[in-house]
């Protein structure tokens, strides 16, 4: 059995029913509770663990007044079955963001900065192109910069700046860029690099000892082993192989901090304390209400959810919340904060297999809620739901290729079923709402099924496709228009009764472009680039619209920042790919 670091028969000396407010009403009864609802996390967190391919997993749960819980599961080393130690140091990734936010504020205090102002003011080095309009401090720390989601802050090779795609604080884009940037201002700023400025100015005076605030090899023999998936070429299926990852080297801002659960409580005290510490206070209220405020709508968060500086926001059950998520090379974080509660939990993995240990933290926060209350503890929700699908009917059928390969999809409840090669294989969605198959046949790329109305959004991003063709959406529940075909990498299936679809030959001027591109860099693995009805696709999944000599907008939206831009051209095919500001090589291999 995993390895509990506070016991459950210390769980109550430890302070937790105590330290929450109200929760002692009925003294051994809600006691009782509480201990109940541990055991009932605890339940889930192994089950949890087991359907997810969770290696190990490390938790942290806090009120306003004090760490009510650090515990860890599994395991650090899996060939050798090396338990997890609370001590052990996991990547929180972009949960480092909202240390940037505090931060940015303490110097807002300070009378050192302008959330109003242009970066470049501060930073006139600052290589970017901005035909949109100027980015405003406020834009970078809100995502709505209108800057690409990844790359370098400065370029490798000059001249090739990350491009605005529409004007500044009109929408929510994701930009790890634009936090990277934030850093470089508060080393300006503070007149010193980002991880001396963000340890003296918030992780010593909150006692967080045991936290790096940069990933290097100084502190490797502390962080916990983790893992990655042992193909970087494919998709991961849940229960798929994972490999040890290697030795990585963070000290950018959008993603450096390797903490404790421990410690993770201490920085979870200040935020539901509103910004206080025993020794004073991180940020004024004034400066914890900027923080806090759902300053834009960001949908990538939940249809509710808005965001702070730093910090996504949205509701719980009708309370307010606080929350953000981190993935790293090999890890996963998730931090919960019900700010009406009082309540917060932080809960990491040490694995990338593209999801995010919410559950987790949630479930933890609902649970202690509910034994505060004295109400129904809720019931555990299902471990993984990958293999749920809204309306799993609408997409059974017959699905055939042009040369007359037929691909069977059935319906089960809630299950999708594809049959292939005489085996009945379930289906499984990914982060994106496609589905993976575990097969040899499909194991490269996902499935994507095509609705009519994929046609028109594709359509309004370039010109149109001819009449009565189909252009591919990525679309995992059901939506407007009826499922006319199924797509996988560069093979396209047309659902049998499909009406006005027509197949189109492949285009020889874009064939060029198709093949495997791959980095040596962690981070990226490697690139498909495949043609499908004359468009080409990123990944079998996201389209490619031609803006420019050999430059390709990435996704249907006019608005999206994201490139690809293919050089070096030998004979008229490109043997480099630039996308997301790393540079990919063409392999045949």
């Amino acid at each position: 059995m995993d390895r509990i670091s506070i016991k459950r028969r210390n769980l109550l000396a430890l302070g937790l029913a105590a330290a929450i407010p109200g929760l002692l009403r009925s003294g051994r009864v809600e006691a009782a509770a509480t201990d109940r609802a541990m055991r009932l996390l605890d339940q889930f967190i192994e089950g949890y663990r087991a359907a997810m391919n969770a290696p190990g997993l490390t938790l942290g749960i806090a009120d306003a007044r004090q760490t009510l819980r650090v515990a860890s599961y599994g395991y650090t080393d899996l060939a050798a079955k090396t338990k997890v130690s609370t001590s052990d140091l996991f990547e929180i990734g972009s949960i480092s963001k909202s240390f940037v936010g505090l931060l940015v504020l303490q110097l807002v205090e300070q009378g050192k900065l302008d959330l109003g102002a242009p970066i470049r003011g501060y930073l006139p080095w600052l290589s970017m192109e901005t035909p949109f309009g100027d980015i405003l401090v406020h834009h970078l720390l809100t995502h709505s910069s209108g800057m690409p989601d990844d790359g370098p802050v400065f370029p490798v090779v000059p001249g090739r700046r990350p491009r605005q795609a529409f004007a500044p604080g009109s929408e929510f884009h994701y930009s790890n860029w634009g936090y990277d940037v934030l850093g470089e201002l508060i080393a300006s700023l503070d007149g010193r690099p980002w991880p001396a400025a963000v340890k003296a100015r918030i992780l010593e005076p909150l006692g967080m000892t045991q936290t790096a605030a940069a990933i290097t090899s100084a502190v490797r023999s502390r962080i916990a082993q983790s893992y990655t998936p042992m193909h970087d070429d494919r998709p991961y299926p849940r229960q798929g192989p994972l490999v040890p990852a290697p030795s990585l080297t963070v000290e950018e801002a959008a993603g450096s901090i390797a903490s404790t659960p421990g410690d993770m409580a201490l920085y979870m005290r200040m935020i539901l304390d509103g910004g206080a510490y025993p020794g004073g206070r991180i940020v004024s209220e004034q400066s914890f209400k900027l923080f806090s405020t759902p300053h834009i709508a960001a949908p990538a968060f939940g249809p509710q959810a808005g965001y702070g500086y730093g910090i996504a926001v949205d509701e719980l059950e009708g309370h307010r919340r606080l929350r953000h998520t981190g993935g790293m090379v090999s890890f996963m974080s998730a931090i919960h904060l019900d700010l009406d509660a009082g309540i917060g939990a932080f809960a990491s993995i040490n694995a990338q297999q593209d999801y995010r240990p919410n559950p987790v933290a949630e479930l933890a926060i609902r649970l202690l809620r509910a034994a505060r209350d004295g109400t129904k503890l809720p019931p555990l929700p299902a471990f993984d739901e990958s293999q749920a699908v809204e309306a799993a009917q609408s997409y059974a059928g017959t699905y055939l290729a042009a040369d007359g390969r037929r691909l069977e999809v059935s319906a089960a409840g809630t299950r999708l079923y594809l049959e292939a090669g005489g085996r009945k294989v379930p289906l499984q969605r990914d982060a994106e709402g496609n589905f993976l198959a575990e097969h040899p046949q499909f194991e490269l790329f996902p499935l994507v099924f095509e609705r009519a109305n994929a046609a028109a959004e594709l359509a309004g991003a370039a010109a149109p496709p001819p009449a009565g063709t189909s252009a591919a959406g990525s679309t995992g529940a059901a939506s407007e228009g009826a499922v006319i075909a199924l797509a996988h990498g560069p093979d396209w299936y047309v659902r049998s009764g499909a009406q006005n679809v027509r197949r189109l030959e492949p285009s020889p001027d874009l064939a060029r472009y198709e093949g495997r591109y791959y980095s040596d860099n962690p981070w990226n693995g490697q690139l498909r680039v495949v043609q499908r009805q004359r468009q080409l696709w990123l990944g079998g999944t996201d389209p490619l619209v031609p803006i420019g000599d050999h430059l390709f907008r990435v996704g249907a939206s006019r608005r999206s920042p994201e490139t690809a831009e293919f050089g070096d051209l030998l004979d008229g095919v490109p043997e480099v790919l630039w996308f997301d500001g790393g540079q990919f090589r063409r392999i045949s291999a």
